[in-house]
């Protein structure tokens, strides 16, 4: 039987949010269907809203960093109870059966679906995300919060915090005395430098304002910080890194980055900009470096990750707003005016606004 749920949509591509009454599915067998607490504002809402990757169906009801208290459970879940404090992030079901699934990497299936966005759920409905007061998942797309980390701080894990610790992870750059750049210190890129420092990495914050080279050593522990656009502190620091991780949505240039790369150095991007970047070839072969790319992680892995950042007092920065206040949060993320991440207090403020 259908729950009904209510949120906040964009019905077109002004990007514009208001008040909306939607339904979910009702709580399957192997479903957990819990109160949304708080949700986090990714990058990523920003473009499904205004529908810039052309892939979005309205309304959106955007949001996949959920976090909440469980209300119900099926029949055959085995994972969770009623109580538990639990998130959800980028995806809510696979095919479960294909490679890539059975080697727990359900976030490259093809038949992967997403959170939200206008993506058809196995049953037929529309899935919808976290900016609402309920939510209803497999329980397999569940992970479990530990009882140490704050909701409302937890919430960006679920996507800005697996999308840096997963190619952190895969490519080695996880071992102590490791040299990995930061490029982009936002929402992604501070919370990148926190995971690499927990790792014992040695950490180089690259970004092109010099006035957060305070920020990035004294607060969050980088041990280095460059300045992409000043080409004597790029050529002082050529061929000094294992791995950088690119995190910036903007277009911007490779070749700098590529050249900080020791030989068999690994450029990882998890921004997504919207206009194509020029990749030169010529310094990929003469250093047999590589341009790669990672979006998120599993379910295995996304647990793992969610409970180092416990073990570890990991934490993304924010700024709690209210739900009415989510078109000027998404305004000011647009320009990037937030400290690192905006974290709508759902459970608190949503309710007014019926």
């Amino acid at each position: 039987m259908a729950q009904k749920a209510f949120g906040w949509a964009a019905r077109d591509t002004s990007g514009i949010l208001s008040p909306f009454q939607f339904s979910r599915r009702g709580n399957g067998e192997k479903d957990v269907t819990f109160k949304v607490l708080y949700c986090g504002i990714c990058h990523t809402d920003l473009h499904m809203v205004k529908n810039d990757w052309g892939i979005s169906a309205y309304p959106v009801v955007p949001g996949h960093e959920i976090v909440g208290v469980v209300t119900e459970v099926g029949s055959k879940v085995e994972k969770f109870k009623i109580g538990d404090k639990v998130g959800v992030g980028c995806l809510v079901g696979s095919c479960r059966s294909c490679e890539d699934c059975t080697n727990d990497l359900e976030n490259y299936c093809a038949k992967m679906v997403l959170t939200y966005g206008g993506a058809k759920y196995f049953d037929g409905t529309t899935t919808y995300g976290g900016y609402s007061d309920l939510m209803v998942a497999d329980e397999h797309f569940i992970v479990l919060v530990p009882n140490n980390i704050a909701l409302d701080a937890a919430a960006p894990l679920l996507c800005a915090g697996i999308t840096v610790y997963s190619p952190l992870k895969y490519y080695g750059l996880d071992k102590p005395g490791v040299h990995v750049g930061i490029v982009g210190l936002g929402g992604l890129g501070h919370v990148a430098v926190k995971f690499a420092k927990a790792m014992g990495a040695k950490v180089t914050v690259i970004s092109t304002s010099p006035n957060k080279k305070d920020e990035a050593i004294q607060r969050l522990g980088a041990d280095s910080f460059l300045v992409s656009s000043d080409q004597a502190q790029i050529k002082a620091a050529t061929s000094t890194m294992d791995g950088i991780i690119d995190t910036v949505s903007a277009f911007h240039p490779l070749l700098p980055l590529i050249g900080l790369l020791k030989t068999h150095g690994k450029l990882v991007m998890v921004g997504a900009p919207d206009k194509a970047l020029e990749l030169p070839i010529l310094p990929l072969i003469f250093g047999r470096k590589a341009v790669v790319g990672s979006c998120v992680g599993g379910m295995k892995e996304t647990q793992e990750m969610i409970d180092f950042a416990a073990k570890h007092n990991i934490t993304p920065d924010i700024e709690v707003v209210p739900m009415n206040y989510v078109n000027t949060a998404l305004q000011r993320l647009a320009k990037g005016d937030v400290r690192y991440r905006f974290v709508i207090d759902i459970g608190n403020t949503l309710n007014s606004t019926m």
